[in-house]
């Protein structure tokens, strides 16, 4: 088999799963596809580079499946699946959000959707500036809701993690906090699905002021 870096970042993929990002290293990768470490080196430089690839596999995966909006499709609708697409594809693997933080991602598939937010944006209204700067606005929300989820479900709690179903009442004096306990399975995003949804149904909500102001002015 040909190595080069997709190759690479596709075995680190494979073995994520089972190791998790804190314990995915070069050598394991190496091992995986049957070479020795350097010889991943003359491919990618290092960790990030590698990370920086993988984040472009998965930022990908959740690009190719966009389509431009139909004639008549509401912008907020569009910029709303664009964000589950990319919560998805991070769900698909262990540690997939942290992979995606603070990376570097170049591949056609996703300058065509950034490509296409810019678009359904500025069509509808928004100043390309204000455009180029609500999407990154979007997708860290995503992002970053989809690292808390993963968190929450870290195999390093062990028995003890207290985001487990029925942990949390037992952490929280309901006598000096009756609000926070009452909500607090709110609050830590237990509901992952729910959560998601509501946040990013606030960032939209922000979009869409935003866009009015601007008309206002």
């Amino acid at each position: 088999m040909k190595i080069n870096a997709e190759v690479i970042a596709r075995a680190a993929l494979r073995l994520l799963d089972g190791v998790g990002l804190d314990g995915l290293t070069m050598r394991l990768v190496a091992q995986e596809l049957g070479v020795r470490a350097p010889t991943l080196y003359w491919h990618l430089k290092n960790k990030q580079e590698l990370l920086d690839a993988m984040a472009t596999l998965v930022y990908a995966e959740a690009s190719e499946r966009l389509e431009p909006p139909r004639d008549g499709d509401a912008w907020q609708h569009w910029i709303a699946d664009w964000a589950r697409h990319l919560r998805q594809a991070m769900l698909g693997h262990r540690d997939g959000a942290r992979v995606l933080a603070g990376t570097y991602v170049n591949h056609p598939a996703v300058h065509r959707s950034v490509e296409l937010g810019l678009r359904t944006l500025t069509d509808a209204g928004f100043p390309l500036t204000e455009a180029a700067r609500s999407i990154p606005a979007v997708l860290h929300y995503t992002i970053g809701s989809t690292i808390e989820q993963q968190a929450h479900g870290n195999a390093a709690y062990g028995d003890d993690n207290p985001y487990a179903p029925g942990r949390l009442a037992g952490l929280i004096d309901a006598e000096h906090f009756p609000l926070t306990a009452q909500v607090s399975a709110d609050l830590l995003g237990l509901d992952a699905d729910a959560g998601f949804e509501h946040g990013l149904r606030v960032v939209i909500l922000g979009l869409e002021a935003a866009r009015a102001g601007h008309d206002r002015a």
